[in-house]
């Protein structure tokens, strides 16, 4: 199961945003790595430049490596509308990204992970794949002999995110449902989509 492993705030400060949620180390360096990275005099960024960052932002954001998301894109752009929706809401309906809006998991790694040790459960069935593609009307829920699982008890009475739209969770059952795929306006992370596509369409 490949992943992203690397520093987390490094990237974090890469992009000037936390991208991984809640840093305390972010919030100490909040500008970008080396040793000019609290310089205010910094190169001009070639439009490449500003494509390729909002490429990995969005990469290093929803946890793919670069064939994953390459992949991802590729069947976004096969679907009816508009391309970068498209991508938005395939990262958006990925298994472990549902698992961590819905506060079962307190980072997507976190999600990832309870995905891949068979811990969620999706319409009754175990699913060990993050990648797992959830539909409009699937129910996702922590399998029984997990919900005593600390780490998961701790994530979900831990939960400050908000609600979404496209997304039901019951706490106390520890089970939710996707309602449908994600509008782009309601999705809240700060990604260009556009330049992605910019950048995959040179």
């Amino acid at each position: 199961m490949a992943r992203y492993i690397g520093p987390k705030t490094k990237i974090a400060r890469k992009f000037g945003e936390a991208i991984y949620g809640e840093d305390k180390y972010f919030d100490r360096r909040k500008y970008a790595p080396g040793q000019h990275g609290s310089s205010k005099r910094r190169k001009s960024v070639s439009d490449y430049g500003v494509q390729l960052k909002e490429k990995q932002k969005a990469k290093y954001t929803y946890g793919l490596l670069e064939r994953q998301f390459r992949n991802t894109f590729k069947k976004a752009s096969r679907k009816e509308g508009v391309t970068g929706e498209n991508l938005l809401q395939a990262l958006e309906a990925r298994l472990d990204n549902v698992v961590f809006r819905m506060g079962i998991a307190r980072t997507r790694t976190q999600a990832r992970q309870f995905v891949g040790h068979k811990h969620i459960l999706v319409n009754s069935d175990i699913v060990n794949i993050p990648s797992f593609q959830v539909r409009p009307g699937d129910i996702i829920e922590v399998r029984e002999r997990s919900k005593s699982m600390e780490p998961i008890q701790e994530a979900i009475a831990g939960s400050s995110r908000g609600e979404f739209s496209w997304i039901e969770f019951d706490a106390k059952a520890m089970k939710g449902k996707f309602l449908e795929l994600p509008a782009r306006e309601a999705i809240p992370e700060n990604i260009n989509e556009q330049l992605i596509v910019e950048l995959y369409s040179k």
